[in-house]
């Protein structure tokens, strides 16, 4: 009986591995495909500059547009999800995204192209707080689990500029339809996921009866908030800037963005290994003082170094993101749908608050000079985080029962 126990537990501690991989691969692959418009729009900018002649102003209000909304919907979806699950989320808010950006730019309407792309920022904000919830149930409290998910998102992005830039090159802003074809792909990634989720009240799988940590979440925010002002605005103006540091074409610009979401992709990983093995606040801490050095070589050094620290910025800001999710969820235990909403939509969506900002500085003065108050933003993070502690970690949820072996501890009659 012993024996069979055993075999039991390796087999149920199998399962629950392969189960955790299987939930965890459609939902990445999911999150990739709608985290590539919000790639997209940064990487439209350039070509609404050049096709349009817009100001930077008007270039980087593309990007608030898609940022206002969703800053403001994403939390209200997030609580919609902590009273009550809500799986088809997923599919029906890629395809928003989608076509929101996929037809942005062929009506050269400036108000219109504002419209089309804010609905594209409500569907990104549908689709984050679900897959969230649902994400850290499958992954049973494993920080690498977590960066896997992600790390789909910032492959997502990651390959934006590229494929924009590929789409471009063959027609200009009219072949924008075609970037509909990733939410097709990811709204048909998002049915292996919805065949196991919950669709009654929405699971709260590893919440802790203990009250929410307010004060610390709202420190946590305002880091979250830091990290995406200096995102959103190297996001925006990245490819503008390294022509213009670089003195090359389109393709530097292209390039640079690649960098700054492919290191993304890089740190995410790395960052959920860093946490099994240190605390989720030492690694938030220290990230922050990689990126402060990163951000100032971004805007200082001239030349082809600059692509070295893109690379170095990017990965500094996203080997805490995962953590930083997860750590608002425990903070707000008893709320993970909101708190998903919060870091993952409202805190990087106000990057986009201060992109038109940036842009009129630097229709002002210069690109470089409108850029240089992104380096003070890594330190105020870091001040930010030393007030923080690391919360208990969440009960797990309990695997499925199994069923028991043929003969042994049945009743059969």
């Amino acid at each position: 009986m012993a024996l069979y126990r055993k075999r039991d537990s390796a087999t149920a501690g199998e399962d629950g591995r392969v189960r955790r991989r299987e939930s965890i691969v459609p939902l990445s692959a999911g999150h990739a495909c709608v985290d590539f418009y919000q790639g997209a729009v940064t990487a439209l900018v350039p070509f609404f500059v050049a096709e349009r002649s817009y100001t930077y102003a008007a270039a980087s209000g593309i990007v608030l547009a898609a940022s206002l909304l969703s800053s403001l919907a994403q939390p209200l979806f997030g609580a919609l999800t902590d009273r009550r699950a809500l799986p088809w989320l997923l599919p029906v808010s890629t395809l928003l995204a989608g076509a929101g950006t996929a037809f942005a730019g062929v009506i050269a309407s400036y108000a219109t192209t504002l419209t089309l792309v804010a609905i594209a920022g409500i569907g990104v904000a549908a689709y984050h707080p679900e897959s969230a919830r649902l994400a850290r149930r499958a992954s049973r409290g494993s920080h690498t689990a977590m960066g896997w998910f992600s790390l789909g998102g910032n492959l997502g992005f990651a390959c934006a500029p590229l494929l924009v830039a590929l789409v471009m090159a063959g027609g200009g802003l009219g072949l924008t339809p075609v970037l509909i074809v990733p939410a097709l792909v990811g709204a048909a990634l998002c049915a292996p996921a919805l065949r196991g989720a919950d669709t009654g009240s929405a699971a709260r799988t590893g919440a802790r009866t203990g009250g929410a940590d307010l004060r610390s979440f709202a420190v946590l925010t305002l880091t979250l908030i830091c990290r995406s002002v200096v995102f959103i605005g190297l996001g925006t103006f990245i490819s503008l800037y390294a022509q213009e540091r670089t003195g090359g074409g389109a393709s530097a610009g292209a390039i640079a963005l690649f960098l700054l979401y492919l290191g993304g992709a890089a740190g995410t990983v790395v960052g959920g290994r860093l946490a099994d093995r240190w605390d989720r606040v030492t690694v938030v801490r220290w990230s922050c003082l990689l990126t402060l050095p990163a951000v100032a070589g971004v805007v200082l050094v001239p030349g082809p170094a600059l692509y070295l620290f893109v690379l170095l910025t990017s990965a500094g800001l996203y080997i805490p993101f995962s953590l930083q999710v997860t750590l608002g969820q425990d903070y707000l235990p008893n709320h993970v749908g909101t708190a998903s909403g919060i870091t993952l939509g409202l805190t990087i969506s106000v990057g986009g608050l201060a992109s038109p900002l940036i842009g009129a500085l630097a229709d002002a003065t210069s690109l470089r000079t409108a850029l240089a108050p992104l380096i003070v933003l890594p330190a105020l993070a870091w001040l930010l985080v030393r007030l923080l502690a690391e919360p208990p970690a969440p009960p797990l949820a309990e695997p499925a029962p199994r069923p028991p072996l043929s003969g042994v501890g049945s009743t059969g009659g």
